[in-house]
């Protein structure tokens, strides 16, 4: 932290979102320090992750973002959403932090030195983790647990396929599955089928010999990280009555993954099988879920690349090839 030269306000350093764009366009400067409210903590910034959410609101794509995010501007300068980092202090409502606490979840903006969070949005980072690996969880495991738990109610002994297992969400994916006693199937790329057996599948298959969609095999759920099938092939590797969990879909400018999402719903609407489309949601029972299974060992953070704050343009365009290996971290202060 520093001071301005006007009025010796707090300052710190920010990504800058002025407009839509690529990576390229962003530009690190010197912002006043945020004041947080009466519910909110104010974090000291250690780490945190990139993910296709904030790669959709930086391009502005596809189309319909700019439906809340602003149509030709964004209306939000910052970005970032994963935050580990130290309490600063806390609103005079905050009952559940204090200062100098490790604490980790969701912060709009948090792409700078310094963040004000919900507290009902964060949660004391366990003691086995470190500010990357707990930086590296909220986003990620939360849409894990909510597709498999909350959408797709999956029971032990159901068979679960993973499309995209290597990724952010298919990771934790892997194990959430695993420790809920299923039998879990991984599809990935080559480079990564020891890393997909490491995290507990009991099954992978590398993408590059073999087209799950032309086995036999058939299963209670499928969440697809990846989007890149057709419906009919879906369907056909569901039981009568089995689950397909949309999690992610191809990039594109007009609809993107919101296409896949809408053709899911319509192919699925009129069988015993069905299709469960949904956003995460930050709510705190969720956020104690999975906290709990990091604290355990039962989840553990998977780290592709770690970026310095200078370098956050580079992690942006590393997450964009979708070649990443779990998690992108940026450290923004050490």
């Amino acid at each position: 932290m520093h001071q301005n030269h006007i009025g010796q306000a707090p300052m710190m350093r920010t990504v800058a979102h002025d407009r839509y764009g690529p990576a390229k366009e962003l530009k690190i400067k010197d912002a006043v320090r945020p004041i947080c409210g009466p519910d909110e903590v104010l974090v000291a910034v250690r780490s945190v992750s990139v993910n296709p959410y904030d790669w959709h609101n930086m391009t502005g794509t596809p189309l319909p973002v700019r439906l809340s995010g602003g149509l030709r501007r964004p209306k939000a300068s910052r970005l970032g959403v994963d935050v580990s980092g130290v309490v600063e202090n806390v609103g005079e409502n905050v009952s559940r932090f204090k200062s100098g606490d490790k604490v980790f979840g969701f912060a709009d903006g948090c792409f700078a030195e310094y963040v004000c969070a919900k507290q009902i949005e964060l949660a004391k980072i366990p003691d086995c983790l470190s500010f990357d690996e707990a930086a590296a969880a909220p986003v990620a495991a939360l849409t894990a647990l909510q597709g498999l738990v909350n959408n797709a109610d999956v029971q032990a002994d159901q068979h679960v396929l993973i499309n995209g297992a290597s990724g952010g969400v298919g990771t934790f994916a892997v194990q959430i599955a695993k420790a809920l006693g299923a039998k879990v199937t991984g599809i990935c790329g080559p480079t990564n089928v020891d890393l997909v057996k490491e995290l507990g599948a009991d099954h992978v298959i590398d993408y590059s010999k073999a087209d799950f969609t032309h086995t036999r095999s058939t299963y209670d759920v499928i969440l697809d990280n990846v989007g890149n099938k057709r419906m009919y092939q879906y369907k056909k590797c569901l039981k009568p009555t089995g689950r397909y969990v949309v999690v992610g879909g191809q990039k594109g400018f007009f609809l993107g993954p919101v296409a896949h999402m809408l053709n899911a719903l319509l192919s699925f609407k009129f069988s015993k099988q069905q299709a469960m489309v949904f956003m995460a949601t930050r709510t705190q029972p969720d956020i104690e879920k999975f906290t709990a299974m990091l604290a355990s060992g039962a989840l553990k953070s998977v780290i592709d690349r770690v970026y310095t704050f200078s370098e956050i343009r580079d992690s942006i365009d590393h997450l964009e090839t979708g070649r990443a290996r779990g998690k992108i971290i940026v450290r923004i202060s050490e």
